[in-house]
C-alpha cells in the first residue's frame, strides 16, 4: 500500500542532486499523480537545505517528459513545467531527471515562456544527452508551450481543486 507521503527527487543528467522534498499524495487519476507541498516543508535545492515559502501542487504525469508545478499568488508563475525524464517510481519515491528546459505561464499576463534553452544546449554537450533524450525534451517543450496557452487540461482548471487543498 502506498503512503500518503511521497519523496520527490530531481537529479541532473549526471546524477548530481537538484531538488529533493516530501510531498503529500493528493490524488491519482488517469493522467498521473497529484502531490501537494505546504508552506514550511523542508526541502533541498542544489544540495542546500531550504524551506518552502509558498505552497504548490506538483503533477507527475504518466509516461511523459515533464512535470507541472501549479502555484498560488504571490508567485509570478501560475504554472511552471520542468522538462524531465518520465517519472520512475520506487516505493514511495518518485525519481526524475531534470533536463533544464522549463515552460512557464505567467500569472499577470497569461504569457507562456520557454526558458533555459541556453542551459539545455550547454548541458546537452557537457553531459552528452543522447539524441533520443534531446528529441523527447524538445517535443515535450513544444507540446507544453501550446498546451499552457490553449486551455488544455490539466493546465486550464483541473489543478485548482488540488491547489486549494495546500493553500
Amino acid at each position: 500500500m502506498s503512503s500518503d507521503v511521497v519523496r520527490v527527487v530531481f537529479r541532473k543528467y549526471d546524477g548530481t542532486a537538484h531538488r529533493d522534498y516530501p510531498a503529500r499524495r493528493l490524488a491519482e487519476d488517469d493522467q498521473g499523480v497529484w502531490l501537494g507541498v505546504t508552506t514550511g516543508t523542508p526541502s533541498v535545492y542544489h544540495g542546500r537545505p531550504s524551506v518552502e515559502q509558498i505552497p504548490f501542487v506538483l503533477f507527475v504525469p504518466r509516461d511523459s517528459w515533464w512535470t507541472g508545478m501549479f502555484n498560488p499568488p504571490p508567485r509570478t508563475s501560475e504554472v511552471y513545467c520542468d522538462i524531465a525524464s518520465p517519472a520512475r517510481w520506487e516505493d514511495d519515491t518518485v525519481h526524475l531527471i531534470d533536463l533544464d528546459l522549463d515552460v512557464v505561464r505567467r500569472r499577470a499576463t497569461g504569457a507562456v515562456e520557454l526558458r533555459d534553452e541556453d542551459e539545455f544546449a550547454e548541458n546537452r554537450v557537457r553531459y552528452g544527452y543522447p539524441d533520443e533524450v534531446v528529441a523527447q525534451a524538445e517535443a515535450a517543450a513544444r507540446w507544453l508551450y501550446d498546451a499552457l496557452g490553449d486551455g488544455t487540461e490539466p493546465f486550464a482548471s483541473t489543478y485548482r481543486k488540488w491547489l486549494a487543498l495546500v493553500v
